[in-house]
């Protein structure tokens, strides 16, 4: 045998004078092979450092036994919380996890779908592009009875699984409680697209003044390019001077919202006495600021685990292509109550 080859189920045949189907069920503790020649069979094995090859045992199947994820980033804290809850449930069901990133760039995202066909994966997890409007890149699992989920950024129309967080009752959550805390002009930082996550939470913002009888002054609601701690800068320094600044900020993510309580404190308004500030994820980042963020709860792990458990139930039933389901799980969100918005 040559050095540093290899070991297979052919050598270890040939060593035990057995057959290589003997081998093979023995590996697999099968009911049909002596509990004596399982144990022979894997001592053997274990002593010329036989190692099964799960790639070509997948491919004989057609399929990995691995999830494909692609996201926007790895680097949020709400996306990496994301990621850990997808591969606790993968990996108690013996599957790996493959971790593509967009980088929000919408060809990136169509680049990398087509990669996670090429590599065969078992089922899809995927939060959108930023800018992503079109998503007939997909459709290539869906042709091909390849489990997809959407979490978080969904697109509005896919007839697959999604796993979302109600954005509308989130932004609504968020703008009632500084409400509550008594502003009256409540400025709101948004992003994306019509069909964006950040959309429904400003339609959510809209709401809750309506409800309430509080003006919506369009001077107050900034939109910026991406959600960045820089371009949420700009928009909270363009906000807070104006002449009539606001005496309130919902911002829809953690960073946005530090930001903007960095940039009050620079310009020296107090926070949260002349100006109250509630962000969105409860990011670590939001307990670190000073004063401590408010924030709504986003279940970054729990969504990572239910799409996953979603991938792996549908592996597990057959069914025809022509059998498109689409199936919305909504998980809880609430409002967390800190230091920065608090005035009441």
């Amino acid at each position: 045998m040559k050095e540093n080859s290899e070991v297979t189920i052919y050598d270890i045949a040939k060593k035990l004078n057995l057959a290589t189907s003997t081998i093979s069920r023995g590996l697999k503790d099968h009911h049909t092979i002596s509990k004596k020649t399982i144990e022979m069979i894997k001592k053997t094995a274990a002593e010329m450092g036989y190692r099964p090859n799960n790639l070509a045992a997948s491919l004989r199947g057609n399929k990995m036994r691995t999830i494909g994820v692609l996201l926007p980033t790895v680097t949020q804290p709400f996306l990496s919380s994301l990621i850990s809850g997808i591969e606790i449930a993968a990996q108690k069901a013996g599957y790996t996890v493959i971790i593509m990133q967009s980088h929000d760039s919408y060809e990136e995202e169509v680049n990398l779908t087509q990669s996670l066909y090429d590599n065969r994966v078992s089922g899809v997890i995927c939060s959108l592009a930023m800018g992503t409007k079109d998503t007939s890149h997909f459709n290539v699992f869906i042709e091909n009875n390849t489990p997809l989920v959407f979490v978080d950024r969904v697109p509005q129309s896919f007839e697959t699984f999604h796993v979302i967080i109600d954005n509308f009752s989130a932004g609504y959550k968020a703008t009632k409680h500084l409400i509550d805390q008594g502003c009256k002009r409540i400025a709101h930082i948004t992003a994306g697209s019509e069909f964006s996550i950040y959309h429904e939470r400003k339609k959510g913002y809209l709401a809750a003044l309506e409800e309430h009888n509080i003006p919506f002054d369009e001077n107050l609601c900034v939109k910026i390019n991406s959600v960045t701690y820089d371009d949420a800068a700009k928009a909270s320094e363009k906000l807070l001077s104006l002449k009539s600044r606001p005496d309130g900020i919902f911002a829809p993510g953690d960073i946005l919202g530090v930001s903007a309580i960095q940039c009050a404190k620079r310009m020296g308004i107090k926070v949260p006495e002349e100006l109250a500030v509630i962000g969105f994820n409860n990011d670590p980042i939001s307990y670190i600021i000073d004063p401590n963020l408010s924030t709504i709860t986003h279940p970054a792990s729990k969504m990572g685990q239910t799409s996953a458990e979603i991938i792996l139930k549908n592996l597990k039933q057959s069914r025809k292509k022509d059998q498109i389901v689409k199936q919305i799980t909504f998980l809880n969100t609430e409002v967390l109550v800190r230091e920065s918005s608090k005035r009441i």
